[in-house]
C-alpha cells in the first residue's frame, strides 16, 4: 500500500499545498477563525480532495468544542473524522472512543480513534478497545513520553521517534496490529522515521508539518534529514506573510521528504 501524506501549511500556501499533498488535513478550530480556510475547505470538498478532520487536541492542548466538531463534522463530510481524545490518558480516551462510537455521523466519514497512554500495555488495551468497538481506522500521536522510555537514546527525537516505532512494531508482532489494519500516524519528531514503516502495510496516512516549519525557520533538510526538532506549532502565527525565501526552503524539504521516505 501506498503512503498518502500531508503537510499543514501556513493560509497563504492552501492553494499551493494541492501540488503536493495526498489529500487535505483540517484543523476544526482554524475553520472558526479564518473565512479563508473554511473556504478552501468547501471548495477542496466540491473537488472531492480526500478529507482527513483532526479535533485540534495538539494545537489546543485538548479535543475542540464537541458541538463546533459535530457542527464541522455534518458541514463538509469530510472522508475521515479523528474522534476526541485526551493527551496519554488511556481511559479517557477509550471512553471517548466509545461514546462516539455511537454518534451518528454522515454514512460517508470513517472515524478514527487515537491511541492514547503511557506504558505499552495501555497502548495495547486501548488499540484493542477501539477495533471492539468497531473503529476501522486507528491513529497514533507522535509524542507520547512512554516512546522516550521503551528507546533509551540521549537524542530525545530519536528516543521519541524509535520509540513508537518499537511500539507498533510489537503490536504487530503480537498480533495485536494485523497487516489489514488500516493505521494514521500523526506527526513526526524526525522527519526520517516514516522510512522505517515501508514494511508495514497497515500504515495508510500520515501528516506532518515538519518541513514546513523548518522551513519557515530557514532549516533545511540533509540527505538523511533531522536530529533536532523545532517546536512551533503551524496554527500559530498562521496568518504570517511566506516570503519567497521561505517558500523555496519549505518546497526543498517537502520535496527532501518524499525522498528520505521514499513516499
Amino acid at each position: 500500500m501506498k503512503i498518502r501524506a500531508s503537510h499543514e501549511v501556513p493560509l497563504q500556501l492552501l492553494k499551493d499545498s494541492k501540488q503536493f499533498n495526498d489529500y487535505d488535513y483540517c484543523l476544526p478550530h482554524l475553520l472558526d477563525l479564518h473565512p479563508e480556510y473554511e473556504a478552501y475547505f468547501r471548495q477542496a470538498k466540491e473537488e472531492g480532495r480526500y478529507i482527513i478532520m483532526d479535533n485540534s487536541l495538539h494545537e489546543l492542548g485538548e479535543a475542540y468544542d464537541t458541538k463546533r466538531l459535530l457542527y464541522w463534522v455534518n458541514e463538509l463530510k469530510p472522508n475521515e473524522f479523528i474522534v476526541p481524545d485526551v493527551w496519554e490518558n488511556s481511559v479517557y480516551s477509550i471512553r471517548n472512543a466509545k461514546e462516539w462510537s455511537s454518534i451518528n455521523l454522515p454514512k460517508e466519514v470513517t472515524k478514527v480513534a487515537v491511541v492514547q497512554g503511557k506504558s505499552y500495555s495501555e497502548f495495547a488495551s486501548g488499540y484493542q478497545s477501539y477495533k471492539w468497538f468497531g473503529y476501522d481506522k486507528i491513529a497514533f500521536s507522535y509524542g507520547a513520553s512512554w516512546f522516550a522510555e521503551c528507546f533509551q537514546h540521549p537524542n530525545p527525537y530519536i528516543a521519541k521517534m524509535m520509540g513508537r516505532l518499537k511500539t507498533i512494531t510489537n503490536l504487530r508482532k503480537n498480533n495485536i496490529i494485523s497487516d489489514m489494519d488500516r493505521v494514521h500516524l500523526l506527526g513526526c519528531n524526525l522527519p526520517q522515521e516514516y522510512l522505517y514503516y515501508k514494511d508495514f502495510p497497515f500504515i495508510e496516512t500520515i501528516d506532518t508539518s515538519n518541513p514546513i516549519i523548518h522551513g519557515l525557520e530557514g532549516i533545511r533538510y540533509s540527505n538523511g534529514g533531522l536530529l533536532h526538532k523545532s517546536n512551533q506549532k503551524i496554527d500559530k502565527d498562521f496568518t504570517q506573510i511566506v516570503t519567497p525565501k521561505q517558500k523555496e526552503d519549505i518546497l526543498y524539504n517537502i520535496e527532501m521528504f518524499r525522498k528520505i521516505n521514499n513516499i
